[in-house]
Formats: C-alpha cells, structure tokens, sequence
C-alpha cells in the first residue's frame, strides 16, 4: 500500500539573524509572523490528522471487506463438504435399505432351499420305505407260495 504523501509546509521560518536585523519597533511584526507559523502549523496538522483519520477508517473498512471475503471463501467450501456429506449419509441409509431388503431375501430363499431340500430327503426315505415294503412283500408272498405248495 502506498503511504498518503504529506503536503509541503510553505512557511517559512525566519533565521536568528533575519530576526535580529529586523527593526525595534517590528517586535509585532516577529509576533505576527510566529503566530501566522503556528497557524498554519496547526491547520497543517488538523489535514494531517484527518487524513490519517480517513486513511486509518479506509484501511478498517477494507480489512473488514477483506476479512469477508475470506470468510466468504472458506465458507463456500464448508458448505459444500456439508451439502456432500448430507448426499454421502443419505446414500448411505438407500444402501442400508437395500441391504436389509437383499438379507431378507437371501434369508427366504435359504428358507425355501432348506425346505425343498428336506422334501427331497423325504421323498428319497419314502422311496427307501416302498422299496422296503415292496421286498417284505414280495417275502411275504414268496413264503406263502412255498408253504401253500407243500
């Protein structure tokens, strides 16, 4: 940042030997001239003093402006991280749904695989019954037949 530059003071002060050629009765004179110094030192100042006032409310008011800015800045990139992160959470909870609604159907299906599969092993024991029971017969009649023939 460039400093504000200071005006230039156009008075101009008087040497001790200007001021001890200067006539007896020009005492009013050297007063006047001290006192038009101390004026225009004065209002010099007053200008310095509100443009360091002005300057100093400028560089506030941009510090400020800066200081927006930035917020501004690290806020978008909060906000976005929140906006993904809901997304992320809600895409986590259809997953979850999926996965639960996926479990109870394999649960089903291995339900129904079990069944069939006892069904089967049911079959397979009655096949093993009537096949029994074919033989025990056929016994059963082979030995009525020879104590019938004799």
């Amino acid at each position: 940042m460039n400093s504000p530059q200071l005006p230039q003071t156009r008075g101009r002060v008087l040497s001790s030997s200007e001021i001890n050629k200067s006539p007896a009765g020009s005492g009013g004179d050297l007063e006047s001239s001290l006192i038009q110094i101390y004026h225009h030192h004065h209002h010099n100042s007053l200008k310095l003093r509100d443009q360091a006032e002005k300057a100093k409310k400028d560089a506030i008011k941009k510090a400020g402006r800066v200081s927006d800015l930035l917020v501004e800045a690290v806020n978008g990139g909060v906000q976005e991280s929140f906006i993904n992160e809901k997304r992320i959470e809600a895409e986590i909870r259809a997953l979850a749904s999926t996965i639960a609604r996926f479990m109870k159907q394999t649960d089903q299906w291995l339900a129904a695989s079990l069944a069939i599969n006892t069904s089967v092993k049911e079959i397979g024991d009655f096949e093993n019954w009537m096949k029994s029971m074919d033989f025990d017969c056929k016994s059963i009649n082979a030995a009525i037949r020879n104590i019938y023939q004799q």
